[in-house]
């Protein structure tokens, strides 16, 4: 069914006009959940390209891992399409056997074969979320010999090197872990994307939800995999782009929305205290900082870095314009992650930032481009630190776009300074070291597009230090190896580390089932019911 303005008025989830002009929605039917969100991220649903928090959420629900873990315990691993694994002595093979009965929304079962070609798939890809994989010596050239189906419910892998087993299952429960039914894949394929072009917009995977529709900057719709091995609650999931968060409260209010998920801190502490909503707070695995762009000479100074850092008014900017959704975070890994630290040594000092600027030999300032995203709380953070800088000379040329267009400049290194959310991929502080503290090749086309990468900030020592790291096998050892590698960042490297989200999922007192976890993949509609 094509997704017209006809059916999304069906579906609940067209804009009705209201009195000046804001959008609405329509009365949410039964078997139809319906979630208003800022959804202007959202780029692609390929499991071996999406890496935005909104693309991670759809492929989470309808795509399934060889392993996952709960959220109610996410540090620990379980099966998901694997009913069990078992690692060599040398550290260097693992092989999955797969579960008998779950099915793709084709109705075929899933096989070893598409759980090998799904990996083989995103390293070949090479995108952005490629070097998850890419870490354990998968090339474009060694991975068909690497990762491969022995039988039809077997999957062996061979490393490059000795890997702690935790480290690799973690890594292999991410969104890049997520199986594709491969012969739907391909014959939707174009040229050599194998099917990429295709399952931006659509998908093919065993989870309890299949992807219908997607239109940028509007809806998602999810229907029920009618093949699903634990089929979900509700029927159809709609996700409506709502930016504003009043509009999103007015819907939750007027029973057209039944979650919001961008309410304002006032707006949480009203329905907080109505006894007819409830509040569903969950701190996430997600970061908030700046990134400062090494290829700007005055940003490369390591005194106007750490001058940056001490003009931002950290507990300010917290208590005046996010409250109750984001916590004060200055390290690189969020509070909940193995080894992350949770003091906070910067403290607003301009007289300190001043020193650090006239020491560069930047007493008069300088200017520079600033990106962010145009939406609550981002624009009114943006603006904070545009006048926290101006106090040290540092005079910002503010550049609002949406959320994919702040991504796509930092993507391509065209930022000087840019305001970005960032979400760890699994439970285990590789993930943000890796994206934060590697970057061993600064060139062009580079093979590893970290954050580092992104900001122009080469590091062949940190990152050495980075990769041996993630082979110690000594739980202690390798938890102070990484608050090491965090006190280093925060003295050299070109992030200000901000906050953490604290995600407020509102719903009616009527909503039950919401699962909700440290990562956007791990944001579960399966078994939500109404009423």
């Amino acid at each position: 069914m094509p997704l017209t303005r006809r059916t999304m008025l069906t579906l609940c989830a067209s804009p009705l006009a209201l009195p000046g002009g804001r959008p609405s929605l329509a009365q949410a039917p039964a078997g139809v959940l319906v979630v208003a969100k800022q959804i202007s991220d959202l780029t692609s649903v390929d499991p071996g390209e999406s890496f935005e928090w909104s693309g991670a959420e759809i492929c989470g629900n309808v795509y399934q891992k060889l392993v996952t873990s709960p959220n109610n315990d996410p540090a620990k691993l379980t099966g998901e399409l694997a009913e069990r694994w078992d690692m060599s002595a040398d550290g260097r093979t693992v092989t999955f056997r797969i579960k008998e009965g779950p099915r793709f929304a084709s109705g075929h079962p899933v096989t070893a074969e598409d759980a090998a070609w799904s990996l083989c798939r995103a390293v070949i890809l090479n995108k952005s979320p490629a070097f998850i994989i890419n870490q354990f010596g998968f090339t474009r050239d060694n991975v068909a010999e690497r990762i491969r189906a022995t039988d039809p419910r077997t999957l062996v892998m061979h490393l490059a090197e000795p890997t702690a087993p935790s480290f690799l299952l973690f890594c292999l429960s991410a969104v890049v872990g997520s199986v594709v039914e491969k012969a739907t894949a391909m014959a939707n394929a174009q040229g050599d994307d194998l099917g990429n072009a295709w399952l931006k917009a659509n998908t093919a995977g065993s989870g309890p939800f299949m992807l219908r529709a997607w239109r940028a900057n509007e809806s998602i719709m999810m229907d029920a995999n009618p093949h699903a091995a634990e089929p979900p609650a509700m029927r159809r999931i709609v996700i409506r782009h709502v930016a504003d968060p009043s509009v999103q409260l007015l819907g939750l209010r007027r029973g057209d929305v039944d979650i919001a998920r961008n309410l304002g801190p006032e707006q949480i502490q009203q329905v907080a205290e109505d006894v007819r909503f409830k509040v569903h707070a969950q701190r996430r695995a997600s970061v908030m900082y700046l990134s400062l762009n090494q290829k700007l000479p005055q940003l490369a100074l390591p005194e106007v870095r750490q001058a940056i850092k001490l003009a931002v008014d950290y507990e300010g900017i917290q208590r005046n314009v996010v409250p109750t959704t984001y916590a004060i975070n200055q390290s690189i890994l969020p509070q909940g992650l193995p080894g992350a630290l949770t003091d906070t040594p910067f403290r607003q000092d301009l007289g300190a930032a001043k020193a650090l600027m006239a020491k560069a030999g930047l007493t008069e300032g300088f200017e520079a481009s600033f990106d962010y995203t145009a939406e609550a709380p981002f624009a009114d953070i943006a603006q904070a630190v545009q006048a926290n800088l101006a106090q040290i000379g540092i005079r910002l040329r503010m550049n609002p776009g949406d959320s994919r267009q702040v991504v796509s400049r930092t993507r391509g290194r065209q930022h000087d300074i840019a305001l970005i959310q960032w979400g760890s991929d699994y439970f285990d502080p590789n993930t943000n070291a890796e994206a934060f503290l590697i970057n061993t090749d600064n060139s062009d086309n580079a093979r590893n597009k970290t954050l580092a990468w992104r900001a122009n900030w080469l590091i062949p020592e940190l990152s050495a230090r980075t990769l041996a790291a993630r082979q110690e096998t000594d739980a202690a050892r390798r938890r102070g190896i990484y608050e090491e590698l965090q006190r280093d960042g925060q003295r050299e490297s070109p992030f200000v580390m901000l906050f953490q989200l604290i995600e407020n999922s509102v719903t009616p007192a009527t909503v039950r089932g919401l699962d909700t976890g440290p990562m956007s993949d791990r944001y579960r509609y399966r078994d939500i019911r109404k009423g």
